[in-house]
């Protein structure tokens, strides 16, 4: 049986080399849904980001409280000692929580970002998915109408996952910004993996999760068929995909160190 690590390495989120920006979607159950019962450590970091920085991590829209509602009562929750619903729900599963509007503009609606990565919520809230997209031009120019029109069109209560990937140079979760003393040495970064979930849970709203987990990059040299699709992977990124990676200088010493 494969353990946790080697299962990821032959199971890597490139694929053998696919383009970055892909739908990707795989039908879940919905008992697989929100089942990622959170871990003491985890927990007691979502609450001390709450207790910090709560206006960082938590942001909502004035008309958002029937579409957090509705939500809560899929989590069993009725209650919160926080300000907004998002926030508890947030603390009460693995990962972080986007709920959007299914139709019209399919704005951000509330947002509880406890692992951010390069992204800060406040400048999201209450944007249409196109404009939170907008800094990426290439990822609405490829994908942008097929993820609009699959929101607006899922069916309820059916979830789909996917995978998405970046690369770190620490395991740390909160990253609002790029890392600006990123180590030149790969050797110490880490492959950044989100497992991402979308489920129409009502006619109206959509929830979006992430959850990140960590992995040393330098195992991917005991993975070669992994380490060729990255390289793959890289090497087919655009403009507008390199700088959202983190800039060509960040890419151009990945694929130097790979290919060592």
């Amino acid at each position: 049986m494969l353990n946790a690590e080697s299962f990821f390495w032959q199971n890597p989120p490139w694929g053998d080399g696919e383009k970055k920006y892909r739908l990707g979607l795989q039908p879940i159950e919905f008992d697989q849904w929100l089942n990622r019962k959170i871990d003491e450590e985890l927990l007691q970091y979502k609450r001390n980001l709450l207790e910090s920085k709560y206006n960082q991590v938590i942001a909502t829209t004035e008309d958002s409280l029937d579409a957090q509602k509705k939500l809560a009562a899929i989590f069993g929750i009725k209650s919160t000692k926080y300000p907004d619903l998002i926030a508890e729900l947030g603390i009460n599963i693995q990962d972080d929580l986007c709920l959007m509007q299914s139709k019209d503009e399919q704005r951000l609606l509330a947002a509880s970002i406890c692992s951010p990565s390069y992204w800060d919520v406040k400048t999201k809230i209450g944007k249409s998915l196109k404009d939170i997209h907008g800094p990426v031009t290439s990822l609405n120019e490829k994908i942008g109408d097929r993820i609009s029109t699959f929101i607006r069109q899922a069916p309820l209560k059916k979830p789909f996952a996917r995978q998405n990937w970046l690369v770190h140079g620490n395991t740390k979760r909160f990253h609002i910004e790029e890392e600006e003393t990123l180590k030149t040495d790969p050797s110490c970064w880490f492959i950044r993996t989100e497992k991402e979930t979308i489920c129409r849970y009502h006619e109206d709203y959509s929830l979006f999760t992430i959850n990140v987990f960590f992995e040393p990059l330098d195992q991917i040299h005991n993975f070669p068929e992994a380490k060729n699709g990255l390289l793959k992977s890289l090497e087919s990124f655009d403009d507008d995909e390199a700088e959202y990676f983190g800039g060509k200088k960040k890419i151009d010493i990945l694929l130097e160190y790979l290919k060592a």
